[in-house]
């Protein structure tokens, strides 16, 4: 029988299809195919955080498609990419087919680039799973999921519905806000730059500048226009000659080869590609077989890699561009060593001689060839020439100027690109590539002219994606697979927006980051975040269980959440119990239902919680402010004008009214609709017992008598005059009230009802839905359009006891009946 290859993407099937021959079936899962339910929290956090995987939407007929091969063959071939996301997917696969393959016939293979020699080598040595990294994949997932699921909710109550947290987001949009704090709170000092135009007094008599470096030996510090003029003056009168001229010759080593993050970073710097775009590029260059894995944070080169190299190297630019002993680059305590800097699969293919590339495709590649070639080469030597310039008055003024050129480019035969992106690392100013003319200590020099400029000092910079990318990776927070991802989410849902390549916070990121910040600071700040990436790749080296980990986490988490519940500020709420002190006579208790109101012991609760943690929620502070307005008769002036205390609202005269007329009437008898119980007589009671205590009825309460009102008009006397004298929204019939009615009625004639249906949690009720509705028309007097349209779709369920259906069908517009399986 055959072989089944199981690889993440057609593109990846496809060219490992070409290596391996007709012994085997190569398919592709299009990446996951099963996680944790949209919809659901899924995470069994009484069981171990046991997670509840379903199998990924559209994914169906992939699925099928993988079992139906899987069927032809006796051996499975687990080879999705080798990282923490590509081992829990084989895992996923083999649960998915372990029905069908007995778990000792599947087999782990992976690679860090799609040639020949290593998909061979690779099947040839095929591995079991790593479970430990399957756990620190599962681990990651559920701790994103808790995170999500749990602290969304109190954004959406707290700031505006549809937003959203994440455990790497977060923090990510935190440094955003963050530095945009710093950048308003800036405030720019002012500062000169002095410098002089001169020349030789002999030939050559080529000007060249200088800059003012040093006054008396210390640093030049040029504070204010003042201070400038008082130094202009004084060097109007002295006159310059080279004190010293400084040659040295300096090393200018070339950068490491790219790893995820800095190939996302020179992309954007040099491409201007977004991190995903680069991703996307490199994922595309990773699957045609040119460059090794793009998901990497190791600097590591294969032995063989590095010996091709040389070989190019020596033949292309000669043996003295090749160093004693292979340049090494030391990687991250964190990184896995068993992966690969981002390379060529074969150096010998330079950019020029490969073809079939699209432009952006083509760009990427010569980006990381490169650097790749590069950073296996010599230094370049650079000679630098500094001249330093005196004046020879009361003050010492020291200007300099330096000169560099390269006397032999080293690596920089291989990139040419990368002398910028050096020269920018370095910091080098604008003078470091200005022509000098020979000089020699003691020749006087002519100024042909001061130079003087006024500046300020500047902000931080915004973040762009690079230096955004470069922060969180030295922050510790996320991990390769995790960067472009991260970026894109926060721009994504508008939490920042790009302003010339630069992030800013939108007002909706700044609104999310400051209520993560005051209520879950220890769950979204950098140090913490970057301790569980730490605890996740212990995990994965098997020094920890992720249970252990998920429980000391969960454990926090918890606390943590207990105190981000739409927590009041103390300050404000020790004020207001502080006044309710004053308070001597308190009204008595009121009942309402089954419930006793007691404002004394309201007060008196709220206090004992208050000292107890220090924090009470936002709706226990309205409630005591709106006691201190209640009892503001025995508030001193002082303190109602200190918290701004208003004097409560009467009832509205009219509410009395209406309970008046209410209770004389005969009200239906209580109704269950699904797990509650309407009550209207239970109800007008309870409105009534709070106008008595001097409560004003909200505006939805009121509008809930109003209905009342009308839906038992036929027992009110002269209701027209009623409604006129009481202000009740006299309503223009609903122009389908007539059809709707129709429908209703012709529901009586159902006699026996299909059972309730359960659908997850929720328990779908025919009868209950029908009578529900028909007491909300009886009411209201109309329906809005879904519900008429899902009574429809219910009447369509009960033809066979609607002896009118078909005929009034096209009238009333009621679904064609299904024809019967």
């Amino acid at each position: 029988m055959k072989k089944l290859v199981i690889v993440e993407s057609p593109a990846k099937a496809k060219t490992i299809n070409k290596y391996l021959g007709d012994d085997y079936i190569v398919k592709a899962s299009m990446g996951h195919v099963r996680d944790l339910p949209p919809k659901k929290l899924g995470v069994d956090v009484k069981d171990g955080f046991k997670p509840e995987y379903v199998n990924s939407k559209g994914r169906a007929k992939t699925i099928t498609e993988l079992k139906s091969a899987a069927k032809k063959c006796d051996h499975v071939f687990l080879a999705p990419d080798p990282d923490r996301e590509g081992e829990a997917i084989a895992w996923h696969l083999q649960e998915l087919l372990k029905d069908i393959i007995p778990e000792e016939n599947f087999s782990r293979v992976t690679y860090n680039e799609i040639t020949k020699p290593a998909i061979t080598a690779a099947f040839a040595n095929p591995t079991k799973m790593e479970m430990n990294r399957v756990n620190a994949q599962q681990a990651r997932r559920v701790l994103d999921r808790l995170v999500g699921f749990k602290v969304s909710p109190l954004l959406w109550r707290q700031v505006k519905g549809g937003v959203s947290a994440g455990r790497v987001q977060s923090v990510a949009l935190r440094l955003v806000c963050e530095r945009e704090q710093l950048i308003k709170a800036f405030n720019p000092e002012e500062y000169w730059v002095l410098g002089a135009n001169v020349k030789k007094q002999v030939a050559p008599i080529v000007p060249f500048e200088v800059q003012l470096a040093k006054i008396n030996g210390e640093k030049a510090e040029v504070k204010g226009g003042e201070q400038a003029d008082k130094i202009r003056a004084e060097l109007d009168k002295s006159k310059l000659h080279v004190e010293r001229v400084i040659e040295k010759q300096v090393q200018r080593k070339a950068r490491a080869p790219f790893i995820t993050s800095t190939i996302q970073q020179a992309a954007s710097s040099f491409c201007g590609f977004s991190p995903s775009r680069t991703m996307g590029i490199a994922q595309k260059l990773y699957e045609g077989g040119l460059i090794t894995y793009m998901r990497t944070d190791s600097f590591n080169i294969a032995k063989t890699a590095q010996d091709e190299c040389f070989a190019f190297v020596t033949a292309e630019y000669g043996a003295e561009y090749l160093p004693r002993k292979p340049n090494f680059y030391k990687s991250k305590k964190s990184a896995q060593e068993a992966h690969e800097a981002i390379r060529p699969t074969e150096v010998s293919k330079t950019p020029s001689s490969v073809s079939g590339l699209e432009k952006d495709e083509a760009t990427l590649y010569k980006l990381i060839w490169e650097r790749f070639v590069a950073s296996q080469m010599v230094p370049a030597k650079i000679a630098r020439r500094t001249a330093e310039v005196e004046t020879d008055g009361k003050n010492t003024y020291m200007f300099r100027a330096t000169a560099s050129e390269v006397v032999f480019p080293g690596y920089m035969r291989a990139s040419g690109i990368e002398k910028a992106a050096d020269k920018k690392k370095e910091g080098e100013d604008e003078d470091a590539n200005i022509a000098l003319p020979p000089l020699t200590k003691g020749e006087n020099l002519d100024c042909l002219k001061w130079l003087g400029e006024q500046k300020f000092t500047k902000p931080p910079p915004r973040y762009s994606e690079p230096s955004l990318i470069k922060t969180l990776e030295e922050s510790g927070v996320g991990r390769p697979s995790t960067y472009a991802q991260t970026l894109s989410t926060i721009e994504k849902r508008e939490y920042v927006t790009k302003e010339k390549r630069s992030l800013a916070p939108t007002e909706a990121g700044t609104r999310v980051n400051d209520f993560l910040v005051k209520s879950l600071d220890p769950l979204f700040n950098v140090k913490f975040t970057a301790e569980m990436e730490e605890k996740l790749d212990k995990i994965e080296e098997g020094s920890v269980e992720w249970t252990d980990m998920m429980q000391e986490f969960h454990t926090h988490f918890l606390e943590w959440l207990e105190g981000a519940k739409d927590m009041a500020e103390p300050a404000e709420t020790l004020e207001v119990l502080t006044a309710l002190e004053q308070i001597t006579d308190w009204a008595e208790p009121v009942k309402r239902g089954r419930r006793t109101y007691d404002d004394q012991e309201i007060v008196k609760s709220v206090r004992e919680k208050f000292a107890e943690i220090g924090k009470v929620t936002s709706r226990q502070q309205q409630m005591l402010f709106q006691l201190a307005c209640k009892y503001i008769k025995q508030m001193t002036e002082e303190t109602v004008t200190k918290l701004k205390l208003e004097k409560p609202e009467s009832p509205r005269t009219e509410t009395g009214k209406k309970i008046e007329i209410l209770e004389t009437l005969d009200f239906e008898e209580p109704r269950k609709v699904g797990k509650r119980t309407y009550d209207d007589g239970k109800f007008v009671t309870s409105l009534k017992e709070q106008v008595r205590s001097g409560k004003r009825l909200s505006v939805r309460q009121v509008g809930a008598l109003d209905t009342l009102l009308v839906k038992y008009s036929k027992q009110i006397t002269n209701f027209e005059q009623v409604q006129k004298d009481l202000g009740l929204d006299a309503k223009a019939p609903d122009e389908n009230a007539k059809d709707i009615a129709k429908l209703l009625d012709l529901c009586e004639t159902i006699q026996t009802w299909n059972p309730p249906v359960k659908r997850g949690k929720r328990e779908y009720n025919d009868v209950d839905f029908y009578e529900s509705l028909s007491t909300q028309f009886k009411g209201k007097g109309t329906l809005s359009d879904r519900q008429i349209a899902a009574l429809k779709r219910m009447m369509s369920r009960y033809i066979d006891q609607i002896p009118t259906y078909m005929q009034i069908r096209e009238e009333l517009g009621l679904p064609e009946p299904k024809a019967k399986k």
